[in-house]
């Protein structure tokens, strides 16, 4: 147990995590000890809603198995049903409906159990709590509840578990934290499936609750949206903005600048001798060589530069507003910084090392002698890192 993930949390984050975990315990004993028998007709909506949100969460894993996309999880469709279940259910059945959000962390790989344990915590308070606004005992099932219902769910939820992750890290950015925007338009969704089952349950009889299985299928598919477009953006092994994509934005901003006559500086930039490090080392120590190297370049440079990865050791950055000190500058800190890097790495025999002594080379091109067209820029920036590399590597030559 001391060597679990769990206590290498921040102090403040693991009292957080522990406090959310407790409430929820807490509040799971006393509704089942606050709760009778359930009646037949409220053991037929639990199974019609466990069986919909069951061969949802069943059906869309496989497909996505199938397509070899990464595992998420499918909070939308948990608070779907949740809500349905806690508007129409007893406080025990709301319990046992519970398990879903439970069972599909238990039943997946998980590389991190304590985060999956945390979210499935904030969400069992989250649930207790929009229940005790709509009636712990008696619910009253009006519009207005409904909403008040879905609300309070979908945001205390948000709310805890975001609290959770930002304690974790702090200078974690705003959508590891707050979520994607989309998220918004997924808790909306949620919300109004989830409402539409429970109301069904209860005035058409239970088995039509299975009509919202499609549209709770289709919820999933949404919510994949911001993976598959950073999939499709961004370089795997760096995350930092695939050739494309960087092409793209670098389009973009040069157009931008060009009215204005605003210096654009392009840096283009290669790990040298890297081939040695993959022949040497291996090449999973060649990856966390470009991982490391990718996430100083993303620390360094400002908010709106553009940093993509070129191709194979080859990265490029456009820095907005710098003209030909400011971007000769930029890049002898960045060949400053790299040089200094200390970056652990698995070898082929299986021990780690400190691997050092990385060094970059840098050619720089500006709109202020090449005008505004990227392929201008890049032609001699290329020409630039090509009279670096002749010249001895570790240099910054400008074009």
């Amino acid at each position: 147990m001391r060597h679990w993930e769990l206590w290498s949390l921040r102090w403040s984050a693991l009292a957080y995590w522990l406090v959310v975990w407790a409430v929820a315990l807490a509040v799971c004993v006393l509704a089942v000890a606050a709760s009778g028998r359930p009646e037949p007709e409220e053991l037929h909506r639990f199974g019609a809603i466990a069986l919909t949100a069951a061969l949802v969460i069943v059906c869309t894993r496989l497909v996505g198995r199938i397509r070899g996309e990464r595992e998420r999880s499918p909070w939308a469709i948990h608070c779907c049903y949740l809500l349905a279940g806690l508007l129409t259910l007893p406080l025990n059945l709301v319990v046992l409906l519970l398990l879903g959000p439970a069972l599909h962390g238990v039943l997946g790989a998980r590389p991190a159990p304590h985060r999956w344990a945390f979210t499935t915590a904030a969400t069992v308070v989250a649930t207790f709590l929009a229940r005790a606004f709509v009636g712990w005992h008696d619910v009253t099932a009006s519009p207005n509840d409904i909403v008040l219902a879905g609300v309070v769910l979908v945001l205390t939820r948000a709310l805890l578990v975001g609290v959770g992750f930002w304690l974790r890290d702090p200078s974690a950015g705003v959508v590891p934290v707050a979520g994607d925007p989309i998220d918004i338009v997924l808790g909306v969704v949620a919300v109004c499936l989830g409402g539409l089952m429970g109301l069904v349950a209860m005035s058409h009889g239970a088995a039509y609750a299975l009509l919202v299985g499609p549209p709770m299928a289709l919820l999933d598919q949404v919510g994949r949206l911001p993976h598959w477009r950073r999939s499709a953006q961004h370089d795997a092994k760096t995350g930092l903005a695939n050739a494309v994509h960087w092409d793209r934005v670098a389009r973009d901003e040069l157009a931008r600048a060009r009215p204005r006559r605003t210096p654009v500086a392009l840096l283009l930039l290669d790990i040298d001798h890297f081939k040695r490090v993959n022949d040497q080392v291996g090449h999973l120590a060649g990856d966390a060589a470009l991982a490391a190297v990718a996430l100083l370049l993303r620390s360094s440079v400002r908010r709106g530069d553009a940093v993509g990865r070129f191709g194979g050791e080859e990265f490029v950055v456009l820095l907005q507003d710098a003209g030909s000190q400011e971007a000769r500058a930029v890049a002898e800190a960045l060949r400053g910084a790299v040089a200094e890097l200390r970056v652990p790495v698995p070898c082929a025999d299986g021990e780690w090392r400190d691997l050092d002594g990385i060094t970059i080379s840098i050619g720089v091109a500006t709109s202020e002698r090449f005008g505004y067209d990227l392929s201008s820029l890049l032609t001699a920036a290329d020409a630039a890192l090509l009279s670096a590399k002749g010249a001895g590597r570790n240099l910054v030559t400008m074009a």
